[in-house]
């Protein structure tokens, strides 16, 4: 990764995925999607096992990084928790119930990104 540009969208994606760890969300993925698409640098990916699993996640993220200093500028599907997306233009977040993401399979459609090494049970329980 050392080619591609620096993104405050990396510690924003980081945080993202160790929050919704700390909520017991599955299936936790970091996609590096710079050098494949100009939309945003970052996708975390993550499945709830509910559509209230998934709004908790969510809504969890939301007030981690706000406490943080960081939010959102777009937030869609929060309500039905089917699929929340929050978006924090260098970083774009997923939360899916389990048959939306296998339906829609963003991993499979991103596949030129560059997953995020990520070490999440360090983080377990550290906010």
């Amino acid at each position: 990764m050392a080619d591609r540009p620096p993104s405050p969208g990396e510690s924003i994606a980081r945080i993202a995925a160790a929050l919704a760890n700390d909520m017991k969300a599955n299936d936790i993925l970091v996609l590096d999607l710079r050098g494949v698409t100009d939309m945003t640098d970052f996708f975390v990916i993550a499945s709830g096992t509910s559509d209230t699993h998934v709004r908790a996640v969510a809504e969890h993220i939301q007030a981690g990084l706000k406490d943080g200093g960081v939010s959102t500028t777009m937030t869609e599907g929060l309500t039905q928790g089917r699929w929340a997306l929050l978006d924090y233009a260098h970083t774009v977040i997923h939360v899916f119930h389990p048959t939306l993401r296998q339906y829609y399979q963003l991993e499979r459609l991103w596949g030129d990104a560059t997953p995020v090494p990520l070490n999440l049970e360090a983080t377990q329980g550290a906010r």
